[in-house]
């Protein structure tokens, strides 16, 4: 790819209007597209972003042959179907987190994915923010010796209205809960750090729409390594995630949209590196779908198929442990029933 990548925008929500913000601050990258099932929201989303196609279904944006790559910023049940839907019409793929629902639509995905040779990527943004590239850093380095121990909390608090209860996050047709909305992002931190557990002990809130609203996760590995997590949509929380060396520690404030790091080396004073984004962070995760598709790359080193499909088999083994199920069918939750 020579000029600006191309880039369509399936399902103009609110993730995908944070998106396109950061994708209009990168010169080497252009929304070209964007489709809906309202034409109406398309038309809105065009006008506010200046996008010159706008789509009607998620069908004709994936046959738009201006399109290079499409972002699927849809409810999380329908990532599949959207992200496949465009890898079989020969686009690339950026599909918002977590990559699907459970283990089995991520192994169909990744699957056509490398069927059609189409570039696929969970678009878990944190992963490529200043500040994890400075904690890889200092992991690769051995700065804070052998990892132990590590722990994430993300915790929101929505209130219980009844309006609230209605919306997507306490909607178990929809996939919502704490673990899929947030806590997928402490489960890819200790995946980032630690690989995958060995053990999975984990226990739940079930709230009255049937929804995980709060959630603990305590992770194990092979060479006994802990990573003790948390998440919320009830409670809020300080949102700190601290890796603990055998020679120091790292404190990630605020560690999902992180713009500092502090680095502790027994015996030495405190390093503490500012990072602040050049847009709102999502650039980042833009970056590297730009350099993997102009090296030809069907998948990030960064971020690789392989885990993000280890990361939500971890997830399934938590909420099977809840006997928290999602609804397969009779509901929006089956693809059969929505039309795309």
């Amino acid at each position: 790819m020579s000029g600006k990548i191309r880039w369509g925008i399936l399902g103009p929500g609110g993730i995908a209007h944070k998106f396109a913000d950061a994708l209009k601050a990168i010169p080497d990258a252009e929304i070209i597209a964007v489709g809906s099932r309202s034409l109406q929201r398309a038309n809105a989303f065009a006008d506010t972003f200046d996008v010159p196609h706008k789509h009607s279904s998620y069908v004709e944006l994936a046959n738009d042959p201006e399109v290079d790559v499409i972002y699927v910023a849809t409810p999380h049940p329908f990532h599949k179907a959207c992200a496949m839907l465009c890898l079989e019409a020969g686009k690339a793929v950026l599909c918002e987190k977590p990559l699907t629902v459970d283990a089995r639509q991520a192994e169909e995905m990744i699957a056509c994915a490398r069927e059609h040779k189409q570039f696929l990527m969970e678009a878990m943004w944190t992963r490529f923010i200043p500040v994890m590239v400075q904690v890889r850093e200092w992991l690769a380095d051995g700065v804070i010796g052998e990892p132990r121990m590590l722990t994430a909390d993300f915790g929101n608090r929505v209130e219980l209205t009844a309006e609230n209860m209605k919306g997507r996050l306490f909607a178990l047709e929809l996939a919502g809960g704490a673990m899929l909305d947030i806590g997928v992002y402490t489960v890819s931190l200790a995946s980032m750090v630690f690989g995958t557990p060995t053990k999975i002990k984990s226990l739940a809130h079930i709230g009255e729409t049937g929804v995980d609203e709060q959630a603990a996760v305590l992770l194990s590995y092979d060479a006994g390594q802990i990573a003790n997590l948390s998440c919320a949509i009830t409670t809020r929380t300080s949102q700190d995630a601290r890796i603990f060396g055998t020679k120091g520690a790292i404190h990630i404030p605020n560690f999902s949209r992180a713009t500092s790091v502090t680095l502790e080396v027994f015996g030495k004073e405190p390093v503490q590196i500012e990072t602040p984004f050049t847009d709102n962070g999502f650039e980042y995760q833009v970056l590297e779908v730009s350099n993997c598709l102009r090296a030809g790359k069907l998948e990030s080193d960064v971020m690789p198929l392989d885990e993000s499909l280890s990361i939500i088999q971890t997830m399934d083994v938590a909420r099977a442990q809840w006997g928290l199920e999602y609804l397969p069918s009779g509901s929006a939750y089956d693809p059969t029933l929505w039309k795309i």
